[in-house]
């Protein structure tokens, strides 16, 4: 039951509110968190909420459950817009924007290996290696590989590879690399040619282009015709690349971030430009309460956003923001440099962002498409199953093995709109028959709903069991044991030819199997998330099985325990590379004495 305006005396709470900086935390009935927020002066922000009828039945049904309010005075923007971010990550108050990027962007990871390795990556960074980016999307950071390759011929390779090569790779003939594997560069000049691909992606590319033809001239008088010829081939493919993705004629480093507003999912759309071209840009969806202000909206993403990614000096907005200069001083504070953020009003900058409000238009109206069809999905299969309300989880668990070898199960979840990656586990099956399903499906849902029922893991709406009659009778074994008797599962089994779209549904309590019509929306959605769990249960069984296979032959060597195969694989990258290494290469690895490296050179020998 919401709060009466009397429950919360505000006109006392501001008369004692100090004027610093801060964040408030705004509790309704059962102390549930309904808002947090930011204020450069707390008395002045606060007080809004009550001086006046805001109009905003969103913000007046907010405040009338507020029950108390709790003030931290903070020094700086900064430590406002830091911990507002924590605290709505933390907590999830109802009426906050919530931003969630399950993926992480990627970067471009230059190794510290003596001869440096560019390769894709995404993940946490860890030194001494080298990072540039972020990059919006995957397709931008391998076309930016692609072009470092063909410019200054940087190897892409393994460590593993590259240790053991003999004579150049494919790389090198087609001209993508200097074949440093095998001495063909001096590590100066290989330096030297990384140098220039780690300036061009600090977006310093005129720099780059007149030291290139500085160093060509200089070359050409002293009559190292080759190397000016080299140089004048990369000064040639640097114009080209640059007149192709280059869209204005500044060298600017700006995000543009434009927003396209629904009443409960809109989207907002970030492109990236660095140097002055380019990069792409990715789609988000943020949650947030119905009806949200796009100020609100385009505040609270901001602010969210650029606490996990590095800010540009030059933010681009399609709609007006509160106290921009607010968000300006805290973002120039956490980056430790000036940022501007500020709307276009001409030239190629605006071209770009209609460009990018344009693309959200166009995302969010895919979004909306698919949600629809997926709330169908869902209805359908709320009345197919007698539910009480559509499903907001399901699980499906499905088994993989190879004649019984190395079995996992899978365990894949899908919410309201769709896959939730990030939840998705796998499960290692040991202690059973090889090749015995049925105790691997109780394993699996046993291990896992132990963890629902601790309270660990949320519980779904449905259960769905790749499989037939053995199989759901195994996990309810599994359920039973763990005392949970009141959850929907429902297995699935392939019909008698094993055609899709004659699937069966098969319910504990029903004597016969439930088959749905071949163009049921519920039945796509069951299919959907079944073949979901038979390709994540795949994928996990080759891994381990092939990681089982590769070490299977070294476990026979006496002396070589877990640590040290380990240590060898990852040396030699395999065995098909440790066959061939030398005494001497074998016993460079840690934890290898000459002893063991003669055995395990004997032993492949023998």
């Amino acid at each position: 039951m919401a709060a009466n305006s009397e429950s919360f005396d505000s006109r006392a709470f501001l008369s004692q509110l100090t004027t610093h900086p801060g964040v408030y935390r705004m509790y309704g009935g059962a102390d549930e968190l309904l808002y947090v927020g930011k204020a450069r002066n707390l008395k002045k922000r606060v007080g809004q909420y009550f001086l006046r009828a805001s109009g905003d039945a969103r913000i007046e049904s907010m405040v009338s459950q507020i029950r108390r309010i709790d003030i931290t005075v903070v020094r700086t923007e900064d430590e406002a817009l830091t911990l507002e971010n924590n605290l709505i990550k933390e907590f999830g108050p109802r009426y906050n924007v919530m931003y969630r990027d399950d993926k992480s962007y990627p970067y471009v990871r230059f190794s510290s290996h003596p001869y440096p390795r560019i390769s894709f990556y995404r993940g946490a960074k860890t030194p001494p290696d080298r990072y540039f980016g972020p990059f919006p999307s995957a397709s931008a950071v391998r076309e930016t590989l692609y072009t470092l390759q063909k410019l200054f011929r940087v190897r892409p390779c393994r460590d593993s590879f590259f240790a053991h090569r003999e004579r150049p790779c494919l790389q090198h003939q087609i001209k993508r690399c200097s074949a440093p594997c095998v001495g063909l560069i001096e590590p100066e000049d290989y330096a030297h040619d990384l140098s220039k691909a780690a300036r061009l992606l600090e977006g310093r590319g005129d720099e780059l282009a007149h030291e290139l033809s500085n160093e060509m001239e200089q070359a050409a008088e002293s009559l190292d015709f080759e190397r000016a010829a080299r140089v004048r081939d990369q000064i040639a493919a640097l114009k080209r690349v640059r007149e192709n993705r280059v869209i204005s004629g500044s060298s600017d480093a700006l995000d543009l971030i434009a927003v396209a507003p629904h009443a409960s999912n809109s989207c907002v759309v970030v492109m990236s430009v660095r140097d002055g071209v380019n990069l792409g840009h990715r789609s988000h969806f943020p949650k947030h309460p119905p009806h949200t202000d796009v100020a609100e909206l385009l505040d609270s993403f901001i602010s969210q956003h650029y606490s996990q990614q590095p800010c540009p000096p030059e933010i681009l907005i399609s709609h007006e923001v509160e106290d921009i200069d607010w968000l300006e001083a805290a973002l120039s504070q956490h980056a430790k440099r000036r940022v501007s953020i500020r709307q276009p009003q001409r030239g190629a900058k605006l071209q770009l962002m209609e460009m990018a409000q344009n693309t959200a238009a166009q995302a969010l109206s895919t979004r909306l498409v698919e949600s629809s069809s997926m709330d169908a999905r869902l209805l359908e299969l709320q009345r197919v199953l007698d539910l009480e309300h559509p499903p907001r989880r399901m699980e499906c668990f499905d088994i993989s093995h190879t004649r019984g070898e190395k079995a996992v199960a899978s365990c894949v979840v899908f919410g309201e709109d769709g896959p939730l990656k990030t939840h998705y586990r796998k499960f290692n099956i040991e202690g059973i028959t090889p090749g015995d399903d049925y105790a691997a499906i109780k394993q699996a849902v046993g291990r896992r709903f132990a963890r629902v029922k601790a309270g660990e893991v949320q519980r779904p709406d449905i259960l769905f069991i790749d499989g037939g009659k053995g199989q759901l009778s195994s996990a309810l074994e599994a359920l039973d044991e763990l005392g949970i008797d009141d959850l929907r599962i429902v297995a699935i089994a392939k019909g008698p030819t094993r055609k899709p779209g004659l699937e069966e549904l098969i319910l504990p309590e029903m004597e016969f199997p439930l088959r749905l019509a071949a163009d049921s929306p519920a039945l796509h959605l069951i299919q959907r998330i079944r073949d979901e769990a038979h390709r994540f249960a795949i994928t996990g069984h080759r891994g381990r099985r092939d990681k089982a296979r590769v070490s299977s032959d070294l476990e026979t060597i006496d002396g070589l325990g877990p640590a040290r195969r380990r240590a060898l694989l990852k040396a030699f990258g395999g065995t098909a590379q440790l066959r061939r290494a030398t005494v001497d290469q074998l016993a460079q690895v840690e934890g290898v004495s000459q002893t063991l490296a003669e055995r395990i050179y004997a032993f492949y020998r023998d």
